[in-house]
């Protein structure tokens, strides 16, 4: 069993699907949570619910991933009520605006890139500040996609915000290799959470969508969480750079028949 007893994770998106999950996992294995959401306060405090039912403190903080003001704003409540985070996890995104980018509009381009990537970055940025003056170490773990290598038609928006946060994450963990600070990241195929909402209720959709994954299903939020945990933890010590894929296969027959 992984032991987070100590440690101060801040999750964001963390009011439902993986954001959520991964609240809750490391919750379960003794960390504190700063539960971060955009819009749903009432998810949020679910989430809250829970963690709190396993033993943890945690609190719940309204937070638009796009503004540095409320970046720093929840960090400095992150300290004030639990301490330093030395876990962060950043999972609030956006999907694909199914728009090809001839129709795609600058104001629909920025949406996405600043909530799944620039959000990340100023996340990354404000964690690596506050661990580097302490002289302590920290995890950080992104949640991309297997889309930062598989494009699909109208997910321009969507594939250039994954493939960014990538980069990101490689770059972060060679600058952050001597502070002692792991930076990696999880890249989920399908998942089954709101944001595959439309496959959720649509039988024959989902049907589609199965046979596609050599495993024979969607994954769930709990599984990507669990390796968000393990990424977190003492056991993953000598792991930093790495994205780990999980997608029950989906990206390696991605192509074929062509």
């Amino acid at each position: 069993m992984v032991d987070l007893t100590s440690h101060v994770a801040l999750v964001t998106g963390a009011e439902s699907g993986i954001g959520a999950a991964c609240a809750v996992a490391l919750a379960a294995a003794g960390a504190d949570i700063a539960i971060l959401y955009h819009r749903d306060r009432t998810a949020a405090e679910r989430t809250l619910e829970t963690v709190l039912g396993n033993g943890a403190r945690g609190f719940v903080i309204q937070t638009d991933v796009t503004r540095e003001d409320q970046v720093h704003h929840a960090f400095d409540q992150a300290n004030a009520t639990l301490g330093r985070p030395d876990i962060l996890v950043n999972s609030a995104g956006l999907n694909q605006a199914g728009v090809p980018v001839a129709d795609m509009t600058t104001e629909q381009w920025r949406r996405l890139i600043d909530t799944d990537l620039t959000g990340a970055f100023f996340f990354c940025r404000r964690f690596v500040r506050d661990l580097r003056d302490a002289g302590e170490p920290g995890r950080i773990v992104n949640i991309s996609s297997i889309h930062q290598h598989v494009v699909r038609a109208g997910a321009a928006d969507y594939a250039a915000a994954k493939a960014g946060l990538h980069k990101l994450t490689e770059t972060l963990a060679l600058e952050c290799a001597p502070l002692k600070i792991k930076v990696n990241a999880v890249a989920p195929g399908m998942i089954l959470t709101p944001m595959n909402a439309a496959a959720m209720g649509n039988p024959a959709l989902m049907e589609r969508d199965r046979a596609d994954i050599p495993l024979g299903r969607p994954g769930t939020a709990e599984e990507v969480a669990g390796v968000v945990v393990f990424l977190a933890s003492p056991e993953a010590d000598y792991i930093t750079g790495t994205t780990i894929t999980i997608d029950g296969g989906l990206s390696l027959v991605l192509g074929q028949g062509a």
